[in-house]
Formats: C-alpha cells, structure tokens, sequence
C-alpha cells in the first residue's frame, strides 16, 4: 500500500440493554469474555495484527473499565508515534452527548484532521471474529468505491434477522442496503444466501467527511452509520461490498475461518463461549499466527487439588484462567475466568463464572452466566429450578440463569 495512511476508529459507546444485567455496571465493549478477555480486545487485536497502529475509541456509555482497560492494555510506542486511545465524548459540536455512530464520527472530525488518512476503518467493538483489516482496504482501493461494508454470508432464510447487503450481478457494488428485510434478496453466484453487514467499513477519508457533514445537517436523520450513511452514499452508487468469505488470516482453519458473532443477546454471549470449549472449537483461541491480545493477569497458574472418592478436582471440555483453583469441584462444558475458586463436591456445568467467583462447597451451577465476585453458599443451586431461579436472577428466553456482578446470594 505504499505510503498510503489508514485510521482506526472502533465505535465503542454502546449500551448494550439486551446484555442486561451484564452492562449494567459497564459498556457493553468492556464485559469481559473467554475468561481473559473484554469483548473489544477482538476489534483492537484485528487492526494491531494488521499493522494499522493509529487508533480512536469512541466511548460514552459508562465507560470507566472501558477505559481503564484500554489505557492499561493497549499501550503503543509513542516513541513511533503509535496509540489506542479512548475519546470521550467531549461536546466538541454543542452541549450534547453522541446522537448515533454517525454523530460520534461528527463530533470528533478533529481526529482526522489532526492525521489527515487516506482511508479510515470504522468498525463496532462488540463482535467476536478474526479477520485482516489489511484485504478489506485493498479491496476498498480496487472498488474504487467511497464505503465498502463487509458482509458476512448467511442463508437466506435466516437473513431477515440482520441489516442485508443487496449487491449488483457484479457482486461489487452494493444495490441496496436493507434493514432486516422479510425477503431477504440472495447473492450473484449463491442464491440461497444472503450478505449480512458485520458493522465493519471502509471508507475514503473525503467521502466518510462529506457525508457525516451532510448528515449532521438532516433532522429527520438518527445519525447512524449503518442506519443513514451507508444508504446515502448506496443511493449515489458509491457502496461496495466484501465478502468475508474472501478473508484469510494466518493460522485460520476451515472450521474457523469465518466465525463472527455479534453478542448482542445473553443467549449469543454464552452461545458463542460454548463455541471455545469443543475439542475442535468453532472459533479457536490458541491461533498465535493472529493471537488475540490483551492484558496479562499478575496471577498464579490454576490449581487443581484433591482427588478421593466423590472429590476430584476436574476440569473437562472446559477453559480455565490463572489464578483459579478448582479444589474438589467438577467442572464440565464452562469457562472459568481469572481468580474463581470452585471447593469440594460442587458441579459446574455448561456455564461462564466471570473473575473473583466462589463456589461453596456442594453448590451446583448449571446453564448459568455467573458476573464477578458473586459468593455462591454452600449447598445453593443455579440452574436447577426455573422458577426459584426467575424470582432471584435475569433468565434469557432458552434459561441461562444471570446472576448480576456483587449481587449477595441469601440461602
């Protein structure tokens, strides 16, 4: 790409309300996943790993963790002229909070002015998936394009759940984008197939300028980029689609190659855990050709002890974090995160225990998202009853059981 310059900006202020109660203390961006990670250490690693190491987070939404994490983490060398840095809202516009992504690129176009890209990556903050940056841009050169917005393949009965990509017989340039259409259009070359947006865009740095600007000026408008500024600039032809199916990261298998998943639900979140843990997992953390990164935890190895009749320290078909001790629990399908500690004859089973969790003896955790610190007495069931469970924690629709960060379990 020659001296050609990109800027990263990851939309990080959303709310999250469908992650309940998992947001209610934090920005959906920042709940944590797989044990080790927050969620918007995938967006963050794809960019670092492609080498585009000038970087904006856009927060709002009770943002504190979130930046604390990426102040922490995400420390670039400034000697290189290198970061990740988290931007507030700052009411650069007027006394208002963000109105939309759109609003929040609005609002902060001193970024770009300062840098001054050829190009700028803009993508959510909540999605798991690996993919190379790098092939997008390439792509959004040769279309010639102002936005192109990746899609993901789907099939085209299950579409009408998502933001559809309707593309030209060219399966370039985008016809019409539509928002969870009942008839979901199919694809050039797979008619049983559907384009669904993956929310990650490339765009020329004068045309993503031109048509915020024009945006701002629009009442009637939500200020949204998937909403408003991809059917602007559809509508003068100057969308192009890419096909993720045409990403290939290093270490990627056929099996994982293109895994995304937006985890929006509590349902999708430990849906998309349950995905880690399998002998071949659907999305495999252990690629270290494109590793996933994050802050490491000053932390001991995990412990296992005890092993008597009834009383085995085990973990099976499961992930288990430094620092956790496992001291005569029976740990099966789950992820335990930093910290937890799991005492004798418990069982734990198809279920997320997130950092600073501990297990009474005798307790059974089952189908449950466990968030940070909770105390589980002895002898106390999760996941058992249905309707004890309802009168005391969040349920989702299929029954995992969520019980809320520091929430006091009484017997």
């Amino acid at each position: 790409m020659g001296t050609t310059t990109v800027f990263g900006i990851v939309l990080a202020g959303g709310e999250g309300k469908r992650l309940m109660p998992l947001t209610a203390q934090r920005a959906k961006p920042a709940v944590p996943f797989a044990g080790s990670y927050r969620l918007i250490d995938f967006a963050l690693s794809n960019l670092v790993n492609a080498n585009f190491l000038k970087i904006a987070v856009l927060t709002q939404y009770k943002s504190h963790s979130l930046d604390r994490h990426i102040s922490q983490t995400w420390r670039l060398s400034a000697l290189l002229d290198n970061y990740v840095t988290p931007v507030p809202a700052q009411m650069r516009r007027g006394r208002r909070w963000f109105a939309g992504s759109a609003d929040a690129i609005y609002q902060n176009f001193n970024l770009l002015y300062d840098e001054e890209p050829d190009y700028v990556i803009v993508f959510g903050a909540d999605h798991i998936y690996r993919m190379d940056p790098r092939q997008m841009v390439d792509a959004h050169i040769e279309s010639g394009a102002g936005v192109t917005v990746a899609g993901i393949r789907v099939p085209r009965k299950e579409a009408s759940d998502f933001g559809i990509i309707e593309a030209e017989t060219d399966g370039v340039t985008i016809k019409s984008f539509l928002e969870k259409p009942e008839d979901p259009p199919g694809l050039p070359d797979s008619p049983d197939e559907s384009y669904a947006s993956m929310g990650n865009y490339v765009f020329t740095a004068d045309a993503l300028i031109d048509a915020v600007t024009r945006d701002a000026d629009d009442e009637d408008s939500d200020h949204d980029i998937g909403g408003d500024i991809i059917p602007m600039m559809v509508a003068k032809g100057d969308g192009a689609v890419y096909d993720f199916k045409r990403n290939v990261v290093p270490g990627s298998t056929e099996r994982d190659r293109d895994y995304w998943r937006d985890v929006g639900t509590l349902q999708s979140y430990h849906e998309a855990h349950m995905d880690l843990i399998s002998y071949e997992p659907e999305f495999n953390l252990y690629n270290f050709e494109w590793p996933i990164l994050t802050w490491g935890h000053a932390l001991p190895p995990a412990k296992f002890v005890h092993e008597s009749e009834g009383r085995i320290g085990r973990a099976v078909d499961s992930m288990v974090c430094a620092g956790a001790i496992i001291s005569g629990g029976d740990v099966r399908r789950s992820v335990i995160s930093p910290g937890v500690r799991i005492n004798s004859y418990s069982r734990v089973e198809g279920s997320i225990l997130l950092p600073g969790v501990k297990v009474g003896r005798h307790a059974v955790v089952r189908n449950a998202i466990v968030d940070k610190n909770v105390r589980i007495p002895e002898g106390f069931e999760i996941g058992v009853d249905a309707e004890a469970d309802a009168e005391r924690f969040t349920m989702s629709e299929t029954g995992i059981v969520v019980v809320a960060k520091n929430q006091k379990i009484e017997r």
